[in-house]
């Protein structure tokens, strides 16, 4: 089975493989500051504590091996920013999720990160196409799948529990592999370039 690559460069800052429980103290931390940021959207941020974050940690390992899903951790100069994933939705599709840090958010990272591994799924030759899934409320986590390029494909009753911010009601965007010779990749970073301007992402 193919496995997408463990660092992706991303300009100023990359996307790399969690490194197991050497990773704990900064992923901790980088939950831990983010919590405010997070609760509306992602129920888990209520729970967080340190045993959380280990077993995060080691379920990453496990299910990176088994190609069920690849988590990755996004620094900049080496600090936690936030944290970009894809895991296994159905045989021939992923599904793509993100989050970032309060300090990190109106760059555009998150729409860069996504596009960054987008660009290295569609690489893995058993990926037919990607999906991306966010409360109907939530307009940021909207942007990023808008700009890259991906197509609401349709509304579903969102899986408990519910986001403390929500409707309760999924989005489902999907981006269908690219054709043969067309480049995921460059369509996305200028869309990226387009947006211009400070965003709110996350």
């Amino acid at each position: 089975m193919d496995r997408p690559s463990q660092l992706i460069e991303c300009g100023e800052f990359v996307l790399r493989r969690l490194r197991g429980q050497r990773d704990f103290v900064q992923l901790f931390t980088l939950i831990e500051e983010s919590r405010d940021h997070l609760r509306p959207w992602m129920p888990w941020a209520d729970g967080h504590d340190e045993q959380s974050t280990r077993e995060l940690l080691a379920s990453s390992a496990s299910k990176w091996e088994s190609g069920e899903l690849y988590n990755y951790v996004v620094a900049e100069n080496d600090k936690l920013i936030g944290m970009c994933q894809a895991y296994r939705a159905e045989p021939r599709g992923c599904r793509l999720g993100y989050w970032l840090h309060p300090c990190a958010v109106g760059r555009g990272i998150a729409t860069r990160a996504t596009a960054a591994l987008a660009e290295e799924m569609f690489a893995l030759a058993d990926v037919g196409y990607l999906e991306i899934a966010h409360d109907v409320a939530n307009a940021s986590s909207r942007a990023v799948p808008r700009r890259l390029g991906f197509t609401e494909l349709r509304r579903e009753q969102a899986p408990p529990p519910a986001a403390p911010s929500g409707c309760g009601i999924d989005v489902i965007w999907r981006l269908n592999h690219p054709a043969t010779g067309a480049s995921f990749g460059g369509a996305a970073r200028k869309q990226t370039d387009a947006a211009g301007g400070p965003r709110r992402l996350g």
